[in-house]
């Protein structure tokens, strides 16, 4: 504003107030203009360090004093077997009668259970257990010493306790009702840790990071970030997934607790994943469709046959009569147009194009896969 200008519009008396008005109410619509921060995320959520990992053990075992809801022993084998050579080891000597061994409260199961990193003996770890003959239901039973196995044979853990399904199971005469799933459960630090898989991370003097969903662009974003808080150049961008970190006499430790807090911005690849069982449709931020011209709808015929009932008056000397009565209906969806979609459009314009040909789940399915086959769509279609 020039200076004269200022000076006339201080002269006159309310002008000033009535400016700054406009430009109080003017400043949301400026602020909206300008773009978005970027999300952006901590490292230690997007990228684990190579070699810390959980490892899966699985064990077999038996679970007793279940109230008749255990396997059939005469057609689950291996209950049975496994029930004889259990009592063996006790002091019970059955295989002479192994035939007359008919109890319902016993059940083999499988038993599962994730090792995490650094986990050493004497700790305690969750497991998971799942019926594996005909049992129906677990509830109230206890799990017997299990050993749990890893990938090498070797046994890392030893799994014991009474096992919780969560479900609810009732049967009756002529109805029963079921929620949950009663032939699984868990039991809460049900495993002790016998052996610790052997990872030595303070002698190492270059740790290298995993990227859990593998991108370029986020690679080179993280040693970027990496380079930056050290002042250096210590981090270096393999490949999509790896990033390659050189500790530099450093502390693992302390050098990880200070990566793993940087913040970066996550690129994303453009896709649009499709589960045509369950009609779910998740597309990303970065999904573009070029100009393309979508018409939607189907003929619909609905015949409706409501038959009525002719009665005679009572000295007429007529008949009564079955009258068909039939009444069709064709939809042929003429309020619904042929809809354009502009070039590039964005993610919110693409899913309010498409909502308004009033189109539902099923048909947007259809549409995008027309639209993908016609080179429109420009992302990757996962179909599940």
């Amino acid at each position: 504003m020039a200076a004269k200008d200022y000076a006339r519009t201080k002269s006159r008396p309310g002008a000033l107030p009535a400016l700054l008005a406009l430009v109080l109410s003017a400043l949301p619509a400026l602020l909206g203009a300008l773009p978005a921060a970027a999300q952006q995320v901590r490292i230690k959520d997007i990228a684990d360090v190579e070699g810390v990992r959980d490892n899966q053990l699985v064990g077999y075992g038996l679970v007793v004093g279940l109230n008749g809801t255990g396997d059939r022993l005469r057609s689950a084998v291996f209950t049975r077997q496994s029930l004889v050579g259990m009592l063996e080891r006790l002091g019970v000597n059955t295989r002479d009668q192994e035939r007359q061994l008919d109890t319902r409260n016993v059940a083999a199961v499988m038993v599962t259970a994730n090792l995490p990193p650094f986990a050493r003996p004497g700790s305690r770890i969750d497991i998971a257990v799942s019926a594996l003959g005909d049992a129906t239901n677990l509830t109230g039973g206890v799990l017997l010493v299990t050993p749990l196995l890893g990938a090498d044979g070797e046994v890392y853990a030893v799994a014991q306790g009474a096992v919780a399904t969560g479900a609810i199971s009732a049967r009756g005469a002529g109805a029963s009702i079921t929620r949950g799933v009663p032939t699984a459960g868990r039991i809460a630090n049900g495993a002790i840790v016998e052996r610790e898989v052997p990872f030595q991370l303070a002698s190492r003097d270059r740790i290298r990071l995993s990227l859990r969903n593998p991108d370029l662009t986020t690679a080179r974003r993280i040693a970027t970030a990496i380079n930056g808080a050290m002042r250096g150049s210590v981090a270096e961008a393999s490949d999509s997934r790896t990033v390659s970190v050189a500790l530099g006499g450093r502390s693992p430790v302390a050098f990880l607790s200070q990566i793993e807090q940087l913040r970066v911005e996550p690129d994303q690849v453009a896709r649009v994943v499709i589960d045509e069982a369950s009609g779910t449709i998740v597309m990303g931020a970065n999904v573009r469709v070029s100009t393309v011209a979508i018409a939607q709808g189907n003929l619909t015929i609905r015949v409706t046959e409501t038959p009525q009932v002719s009665q005679p008056n009572a000295l007429a000397g007529g008949e009564t009569v079955v009258v068909p009565r039939t009444q069709v209906e064709v939809d042929d969806q003429r309020d619904r147009r042929l809809g354009i979609l502009p070039r590039s459009v964005t993610l919110d314009e693409l899913v309010r194009g498409l909502n308004s040909l009033g189109v539902g789940p099923r048909d947007l399915i259809t549409i995008l896969q027309a639209i993908k086959a016609a080179g429109a769509l420009q992302a990757e279609l996962e179909v599940r």
